[in-house]
């Protein structure tokens, strides 16, 4: 996981550059692509981080949302806007993994996105329908040996952060538990909120509000170590499966070669709103980590992501379509 000091440092960084680097820009509001539904965790993310944006440079983001296909159909969207910095893609670990999951795509993250800056990481969080007679990781682990394919569980769909998590567990774990798509982060929230599926691995700003309210039993946290603001859920390492890590990251980025002076401009804007002491304390509260860091070391470290969870995928043979 990354450090909080990597925000600190891109902070300080920051003091010294003008908000103002690129003239003339922006003349009107941008367009903030999230490419997955309304009410899922990479939605709410970017409703807490945008605003602070439009406020730094002077025009409104407006979050525009188009999910479907894991992310994809708003990716490939992005892909093909002009590169003037006018629309914006909020990157995530589910695209970077789509690379491998998917063929033919029209689209290839690290090749046709120029990266603006990481805005957090993010662990998952094990959850489970209260009526689940599970009340740990161990237990859960035990019910779903002794009746092996009669558990489900639901995600936004094969490739998504939900979906992964709980391969990568199941694979690990050495068990069978029934995978139920949904066709985004709400309806796969909704799903186990029901109890139409019994367990789930949802991002943990998601899994908070639902957990806290007795809506559902927090298990665990994907993270090789605890969040520090939440130090009561341990990892699912700790709980049973050891060697378990899974963890989720967003960021921003533009179409390939927007004019470096916008990106400059974006980072800016980017930094600034994750150091607003509001934003920090909503991200906190949900247990995400802030990062901020500069654009070459995003666009490392997508490059980076797209290769690892490659290697990932193609062990564990979870490609979607071949």
């Amino acid at each position: 996981m990354i450090a909080a000091a990597r925000l600190l440092a891109g902070i300080a960084c920051m003091a010294l550059v003008p908000l103002c680097v690129a003239q003339n820009f922006p003349t009107k509001p941008i367009r903030y692509v999230v490419a997955f539904t309304a009410g899922s965790g990479a939605d709410t993310l970017a409703r807490i981080v945008v605003p602070g944006m439009g406020q730094v440079l002077g025009q409104q983001v407006i979050v525009d949302n188009r999910g479907g296909a894991a992310g994809n159909i708003g990716a490939e969207f992005a892909a093909r806007a002009p590169a003037d910095g006018y629309t914006l893609m909020q990157a995530g670990m589910p695209l970077a993994a789509n690379m491998s999951l998917y063929k033919n795509l029209s689209y290839e993250l690290s090749r046709d996105f120029s990266a603006v800056s990481q805005l957090v990481q993010s662990p998952n969080m094990l959850v489970v329908h209260p009526s689940l007679p599970a009340k740990s990781v161990k237990e859960l682990i035990a019910l779903a040996k002794a009746k092996p394919g009669a558990i489900n569980y639901s995600s936004s769909g094969a490739g998504s952060t939900i979906y992964l998590s709980f391969e990568f567990f199941k694979g690990t774990a050495g068990i069978n538990i029934v995978h139920v798509p949904y066709r985004g982060g709400a309806e796969a929230v909704t799903a186990v909120v029901s109890g139409e599926t019994s367990v789930s691995f949802l991002p943990l700003a998601t899994a908070l509000p639902q957990a806290r309210q007795g809506r559902l039993r927090a298990l665990a946290v994907s993270t090789a170590k605890r969040v520090p603001s939440l130090p009561e859920y341990p990892t699912v390492a700790e709980a049973g499966v050891p060697g378990y890590e899974f963890g989720t990251w967003y960021g921003v980025t533009a179409p390939a070669k927007t004019p470096k002076d916008v990106i400059a401009a974006l980072h800016a804007a980017t930094v600034a709103s994750l150091r607003n002491p509001e934003v920090l304390r909503r991200l906190n509260d949900l247990g995400y980590i802030p990062v901020g860091d500069a654009p070459d070391v995003f666009q490392a470290y997508i490059k980076s992501e797209v290769e690892r969870l490659g290697k990932l995928i193609r062990a564990y043979k979870l490609a979607v379509d071949g």
